[in-house]
């Protein structure tokens, strides 16, 4: 098990990639916090999975992008735990929104959820990293910031702050043992998506669209990324930092 006696938090876990994130985690063998800013029955049934599977999990609820929430949701990990070894910062909103109709307050919210969330949370957990000498950050950032995606002004620029603090953080961190890397998932299909999109119609489109556009031709799912977050929280990774891996079947190579 690659990651047995670590502790990770995982923001934005009841659902989607986070969920994935969480069971493979506890699966190598972490204690896994799974945070969520609502959805209680979801958070709830993914602690139940890993406990059932004779793994160790709690759940931390709490919003990741105001600062007196962070500092208890990682003081909860703390008294519990210790500490934390591996954050991934994966909560974030996509509202689709014409730019010119975007408002300051919309701008605002998706800035807040998506990029000052990964500042809070980093914040939080580094001085029980550094103080071990060792730890794991793994942002989450996407393919749009590589395309460019019409209609996702606010959030595209979210994503590429993402890739900056990314950047940056790992040139402050490094030598206190601490790797700061992040994701990039392409469209991948999942609860949230069948969600915002339950036209059936809309779906094969977007099926087709993909299919053709990525390398790989079918849609991505959750489990087709775990294995990134794996390696980056794993000690496989040691010696990488500052780096972005994208992960979408071929749709952008870079």
């Amino acid at each position: 098990m690659r990651l047995q006696g670590r502790t990770a938090l995982v923001t934005g876990g009841s659902m989607g990639i986070g969920r994935e994130v969480c069971l493979a985690y506890a699966a190598e063998g972490a204690r896994v916090a799974v945070n969520s800013v609502g959805d209680p029955e979801r958070v709830a049934d993914v602690v139940a999975q890993i406990e059932a599977a004779g793994g160790t999990a709690m759940a931390v609820c709490g919003d990741v992008s105001r600062e007196e929430q962070v500092e208890a949701i990682v003081r909860q990990v703390n008294e519990a735990w210790g500490g934390v070894d591996i954050l991934v910062n994966n909560a974030g909103i996509y509202p689709r929104k014409p730019w010119m109709e975007l408002t300051g307050d919309d701008w605002d919210h998706v800035q807040a959820v998506n990029a000052k969330s990964c500042f809070l949370m980093s914040k939080a957990v580094f001085p029980y990293m550094k103080s071990q000498g060792y730890g794991k950050i793994i942002n989450v950032t996407s393919v749009t910031f590589f395309r460019g995606q019409k209609g996702f002004v606010h959030y595209v620029a979210s994503k590429g702050a993402v890739i900056g603090f990314t950047r940056a953080l790992s040139r402050e961190v490094g030598e206190f043992g601490v790797t700061v890397n992040a994701v990039s998932p392409g469209a991948v299909m999942n609860e949230r998506e069948l969600l915002d999109m339950p036209d059936p119609a809309e779906q094969e489109a977007t099926r087709v669209y993909l299919s053709q556009e990525q390398a790989i031709p079918r849609r991505q799912v959750p489990a087709d990324i775990v294995g990134a977050f794996v390696h980056l929280a794993s000690k496989e990774s040691d010696f990488m930092t500052g780096q972005t891996l994208n992960v979408d079947g071929g749709w952008v190579m870079h």
